[in-house]
């Protein structure tokens, strides 16, 4: 039955009630409490009870379907509040809102210490938003730049990354103007904007970007090795050496070094390049060993070698020792260490 209903039925029978008793003539009666005296009918007497029940049942039903409609309205917030910490979740945006059922806050505290991830199905919902930023995410997980200015990622969340660097894969102009700019971009962006630049644009390009960002060790070789291949549009010796020494190269790295130059280089510019870099780290002693017996000067290695302790560079040493005997290997069949 509805409160309308029940309204007007109760409001009848109480009419009922009274008519029927106002009918009978009973008179009046009068009540008297604490000195105050009350004379009505006695049909009001009678429906007075009722009436008062009436208001006391219609308090009661009106007090719970507020009490339930209230409950219902947090619900439905915390409903809308979880499909909003979900959207936060994929957008790698922070979320503060507060929920206040406790279902709804306890699957949140499970959920917040998760990352949401996609499925490769199709996905739907009821939240068109929700259905944008999923088909978003998935467009750029599969490779693609998503430039949708209604769907706004965290500016350094993993997607944003991957977002552009999306577009530094699909732009080559755009990677430059990453490289450009590095100080605005996240490390990975501006390493795959590095990596994409030196792949299609000259040396010459790469000489006016790479002071731009600070090299680590595979960004510096991937560099050298392009720069072997060109060299005559290609890194100074000076600009080889200032790379080198914010790198902190290992021996074996020096050689790797070496062996990249000494195909592509002329002799006294590879030499020269590696006089000056022994000259200043002592690492590269053993590459600038090997490059002088790649070009057969045996007396400048023997003069080095032989102003050194004897257990050190001793590979060297036996090198030498073999070709004052008349047998020759190369420098790859012995250990440099």
């Amino acid at each position: 039955m509805g409160l309308k209903k029940y309204v007007v039925l109760v409001v009848l029978f109480i009419v009922l009630v009274y008519g029927y008793v106002f009918s009978l003539e009973l008179g009046d009666y009068k009540v008297t409490v604490l000195d105050i005296s009350v004379n009505l009918p006695i049909a009001v007497w009678i429906i007075l009870p009722l009436a008062l029940l009436f208001i006391a049942t219609l308090g009661h039903i009106l007090f719970y379907g507020l009490l339930g409609s209230l409950k219902q309205r947090a619900v439905q917030k915390d409903h809308e509040n979880m499909v909003m910490f979900i959207k936060s979740n994929l957008l790698g945006k922070t979320f503060n809102k507060k929920f206040k059922t406790p279902g709804f806050k306890s699957l949140y505290n499970v959920l917040k210490q998760f990352e949401l991830q996609l499925k490769d199905e199709t996905f739907s919902s009821t939240d068109e938003e929700l259905n944008k930023i999923v088909a978003n995410i998935k467009d750029i997980h599969n490779g693609k730049f998503v430039d949708d200015k209604s769907v706004k990622f965290t500016e350094y969340s993993d997607i944003s990354t991957e977002n552009i660097i999306n577009k530094v894969n699909e732009n080559i102009d755009f990677a430059q103007d990453v490289l450009k700019k590095s100080e605005n971009y996240n490390i990975n962006v501006v390493r795959q904007a590095f990596i994409n630049v030196l792949e299609q644009k000259s040396m010459t390009t790469m000489k006016k970007l790479f002071k731009n960002i600070k090299l680590d060790k595979e960004l510096a070789f991937r560099l050298f090795e392009k720069d072997a291949k060109n060299p005559d549009f290609g890194l100074t010796n000076e600009e080889i050496v200032k790379i080198v020494k914010d790198l902190d190269l290992t021996t074996e790295e020096y050689l790797t070094l070496a062996k990249i130059y000494e195909t592509e280089l002329k002799p006294d510019e590879i030499i020269a390049l590696f006089e000056n870099l022994s000259n200043q780290i002592e690492k590269a002693i053993p590459a600038y060993l090997h490059v002088l017996f790649e070009y057969e000067m045996i007396d400048k290695v023997r003069e080095i070698v032989e102003a050194t302790p004897e257990d050190e560079y001793t590979a060297f040493k036996a090198l030498l020792d073999l070709k004052d005997a008349g047998k020759h290997y190369s420098l790859d069949s012995i250990s440099y260490k």
